[in-house]
């Protein structure tokens, strides 16, 4: 099956270059055999969702010349739900620590309880009913 060619449009500062999509490219769920053709790379894809990721914006403000946000947010969900994305970035990360002389897999991990507070009065307090 012939694969969608990239479009002719403006890159985005969110888009991926030739490095990281290379690097993304054999963890990304290729194109199936059979059915409708696609119309979108998975590439142009990834670029979609990263710029409403990275951007912080709307699925449903996404522009034109890339692919529909419905399409954007379904491959999103679907990559999501089937461990792809926890799969990229285990990739990404083991990369980076190879880059930094590390070991692949971290040693270690921080966690902290106290990063978000539930309440201004926290404890017991924050689940008491108010008293009249």
């Amino acid at each position: 099956m012939k694969a969608p060619t990239l479009p002719t449009r403006k890159p985005y500062p969110s888009d991926l270059r030739e490095g990281e999509w290379a690097l993304l490219e054999p963890l990304v769920p290729a194109i199936k055999s059979g059915g409708r053709p696609a119309r979108h790379t998975r590439r142009e894809i990834v670029n979609a969702i990263l710029y409403v990721v990275q951007g912080g914006n709307q699925w449903r403000a996404m522009p034109h010349d890339l692919p529909p946000w419905q399409t954007a947010y379904y491959y999103f969900r679907r990559w999501r739900n089937d461990g792809t994305w926890e799969t990229i970035h285990s990739a990404v990360r083991e990369q980076a620590r190879k880059r930094l002389g590390r070991e692949a897999p971290p040693s270690a991990a921080i966690l902290d309880s106290q990063s978000v507070k539930s309440s201004q009065r926290g404890g017991f307090g924050a689940t008491m009913p108010t008293k009249r």
